[in-house]
Order: structure tokens, then C-alpha cells, then sequence
């Protein structure tokens, strides 16, 4: 269905959306909808005759009910089979995502009532009920929620199956070994991202995880990438360790996927 007229590209009832015009709509970036088109997540219903992807409203609707999914923790593959699954509700998906965000609002309001409670005792020199000390805290029963509605990919299980029986000395060697392979790929922020040693560190990394969590196919591993710039817990990792890694290590993983998918 492809579209002629780019003037007419402004959204509404029976016109299309550039790729430009939904990135500033959902604040994403223009390279996160490439990828979700590439992964089958969020496909353009149209394109221009140069080429050009073009949203109709039921991508909208369907690009919304990702962001919902990444929004509750659920990976960019477990979303895509979520999608896919036979008789999938998205009324009924918006009614579970109400709910659950609820449930995590109530949670962040209990744990800001603890924050105001511990500074109201520091202040007064009292100390605080221990019963009311870590309410809010239990970040575990709103996991196990999103788990049991949804599920998980076989990624996930792996994982899990696999790092529950991780000790804490198997965590620290992991951390280690993870810090480590980072601050290599830190150490060589100054190079291209295709260069051949950034592609063997950024290969370590993909290998770390397959060896330590789960098998992660190349493109799981460029979305893993992605969340470097689209997810601001994990900016804000790479970035406390050198100003810049974050956009330099979503770079280097999409060069090292170009290689290893080719």
C-alpha cells in the first residue's frame, strides 16, 4: 500500500505516519522502530514508493501495547509472543496493564510514605517502628503478578532455571567478570564501533551472557544493546562509568550483529 504523497503524512483517519512523526509521538527513537520492524514486532503497515515506513493507526495501537509490555519488564521477544498468541485480548490486555500499574502505584506511594516516615525520625531522633521500616519493599509480589498473567519465554525460563542456583560468590564472580568486560569496551570508546577489537569485546559480552544467563540469539542480543540509550536505568550504568559508553556500546552492538548476522 504504498503512499505518494508525503505532504498528506500528518496522522488521522485514513493517512499515515512517518517514522519520524511516531518516534516523537511515543518517545522512542527512530532507531528503536527500525528494530522493531526488523524483529517483526511493530511492522509498518505501508511504505512510500522511495521506501519510507509508514504507520497506520493499528500500528499505533499495537506500538502503545509494546510500550505497556516494556513497561511491566517483559523483554522485547517475550512481548512478540505475547502478540502472537492465539486470541489475544487487547481490551482485555489494556484492563490487566490498568491494574497492575495500580498495584505499582500503590507500591511507590507506600514507599515514599516510608522515605517520609525514616526523615520524620532522623529529624526527631526516634527511631523507626521496624514494622513499617521496609513497607513497600516487596518489589516481589508485583513480579509474580506480571509473571503469572503473561508468562515467560523460554529465554526467561532458562534464566531462571539457571541463576537460582547461583550463590552470592557466583554473583560476585559474575559481577566482576561483567564490570571487567565493560571497562574493556570502555577502554576502547575512542575507536569506531566496527572496529576489530571492539567487535571481539562486544563479542565477549554476547558470549558472557550466553555462557552465565541464557542463549541469546543475535537479535535479542541487539535489542539487549538498544536498552543502552532506551532505558535510562541502564544509561545511567554504562554512563557512571565513562560519560558517552552508552551510545558508543548500543553503536558497537549493532556493529558486532551486522557481522555475526551477516
Amino acid at each position: 500500500m504504498p503512499v505518494d504523497n508525503l505532504h498528506e503524512l500528518r496522522g488521522g483517519t485514513g493517512m499515515g505516519y512517518t517514522v519520524k512523526a511516531v518516534a516523537a509521538l511515543a518517545g522512542v527513537s527512530v532507531r528503536t522502530l527500525h528494530h522493531y520492524d526488523a524483529i517483526g514486532l511493530v511492522h509498518p503497515d505501508a511504505r512510500t514508493e522511495a521506501g519510507y515506513r509508514i504507520y497506520s493507526r493499528s500500528d499505533l495501537e499495537r506500538l502503545q501495547q509494546v510500550l505497556f509490555f516494556k513497561e511491566l519488564g517483559l523483554g522485547l521477544d517475550e512481548i512478540r509472543e505475547i502478540l502472537a498468541r492465539p486470541g489475544f485480548d487487547r481490551r482485555q490486555a489494556l484492563l490487566d496493564h490498568r491494574e497492575l500499574l495500580c498495584s505499582r502505584k500503590d507500591r511507590i506511594e507506600r514507599l515514599i510514605r516510608a522515605v517520609d516516615r525514616t526523615i520524620t525520625s532522623m529529624e526527631e531522633g526516634n527511631a523507626l517502628d521496624e514494622k513499617v521500616m521496609f513497607d513497600g519493599f516487596d518489589a516481589g509480589q508485583y513480579e509474580e503478578e506480571v509473571r503469572r498473567r503473561w508468562g515467560y519465554t523460554a529465554a526467561h525460563k532458562e534464566s531462571r532455571e539457571r541463576t537460582q542456583g547461583y550463590t552470592q560468590a557466583d554473583w560476585d564472580v559474575i559481577l566482576k567478570e561483567q564490570t571487567g568486560i565493560l571497562r574493556g569496551i570502555a577502554a576502547l570508546a575512542d575507536r569506531r564501533p566496527d572496529d576489530p577489537e571492539v567487535v571481539a569485546a562486544i563479542r565477549r559480552m554476547h558470549t558472557f551472557i550466553n555462557d552465565r544467563f541464557y542463549l541469546c540469539p543475535v537479535e535479542m542480543f541487539r535489542g539487549l544493546g538498544d536498552l543502552a540509550v532506551d532505558d535510562g536505568r541502564f544509561t545511567e550504568t554504562y554512563e557512571k562509568l565513562q560519560p558517552g559508553l552508552a551510545a558508543f556500546y548500543q553503536k558497537a552492538v549493532h556493529a558486532y550483529c551486522d557481522q555475526a548476522g551477516s
